[in-house]
């Protein structure tokens, strides 16, 4: 990541994996019926409450609601910003 953005508090910025292609059985998924990933990395995360230090880390992998976070772009990329709550765990 080349952008020097550091979120605040437990707020953490993902970087969401790419949508499946192809099913399981071999089915081409075409763009307009691929879901909205639910896993990510963690590229930037916040210092944390004062009295609730960060559980994830950068480069960590995640998983996260179909509903949460803001998605945004920076520097061409998009990247999904959510409080670390919003995080289901880590894979």
């Amino acid at each position: 990541m080349s952008t020097k953005f550091k979120p605040l508090a437990d707020r953490v910025l993902i970087e969401p994996a790419e949508a499946e292609q192809v099913t399981a059985s071999g089915i081409i998924i075409p763009d307009s019926a691929k879901e909205k990933p639910l896993k990510g990395k963690v590229v930037a995360a916040g210092e944390g409450k004062v009295d609730e230090p960060m559980t994830v880390k950068v480069g960590d992998e995640v998983l996260f609601g179909q509903y949460s976070g803001t998605e945004i772009k920076l520097d061409g990329n998009t990247y999904m910003i959510m409080r670390e709550s919003d995080i289901y765990g880590i894979i």
